[in-house]
């Protein structure tokens, strides 16, 4: 079972200078021209321009403040809390906070290998959410266990290699507690969710 604490990651500035970014997940492209796939989260403090990413499909969820106002190849799109959107990134596209600085969930998946979702969901005290292979589950508000029984250990490392270790190796984690936007990589064995609030559930998968 592998848990990547946000608490954990490390800041990353944007290009421009005008934000910051958190990197939950990634995978790097074989032929080493950057990445396959990402799954990161965003402090938007400033309005302006996104960098071109051609060849890329963007995912953008608001997952904290109230609005974000995308304007791609010169239509507005009003992004509100929890609404995942779909764009390219070979659109010209640019940011402005309507209602203040708001923090957001990003997926990027190179079009001609990946096809990436993202789903808001409810959790349940009474019915755990499974958490797939191939899938990450990021706790966006409320309170959230999950659980796998006995494992070999809580590795350190999401795909891509970031994250950090929770639980030592061979330790029975029965349940660990997950704070916001922690994050729960999936696997055949399935962990399970249980709580009060919403996760953002982000499956990866090829393109067909």
């Amino acid at each position: 079972m592998q848990v990547i604490r946000y608490s954990q990651l490390s800041p990353e500035r944007w290009a421009n200078g005008d934000g910051v970014t958190r990197t939950l997940a990634a995978q790097k492209a074989a032929d080493g021209d950057g990445c396959l796939w990402r799954i990161s989260i965003a402090e938007v403090s400033t309005a302006g321009p996104f960098s071109a990413m051609p060849g890329i499909d963007r995912i953008v969820t608001v997952i904290d403040g109230e609005l974000l106002l995308l304007e791609v190849d010169g239509s507005e799109h009003l992004l509100e809390k929890y609404r995942p959107f779909r764009f390219s990134g070979d659109s010209s596209t640019s940011a402005s906070l309507p209602t203040g600085n708001v923090m957001d969930l990003g997926v990027l998946a190179r079009r001609r290998n990946i096809k990436a979702y993202t789903t808001v969901v409810e959790l349940s005290k009474k019915r755990p959410h499974p958490v797939f292979a191939d899938q990450f589950a990021v706790l966006l508000q409320g309170q959230a266990t999950v659980s796998e029984g006995a494992v070999p250990g809580v590795t350190a490392a999401a795909a891509g290699g970031v994250g950090a270790a929770e639980v030592a190796s061979g330790q029975d984690v029965g349940t660990v507690a997950l704070s916001r936007f922690d994050a729960v990589a999936g696997s055949d064995a399935a962990p399970e969710l249980t709580g009060r609030g919403f996760v953002a559930i982000v499956s990866i998968g090829a393109a067909q």
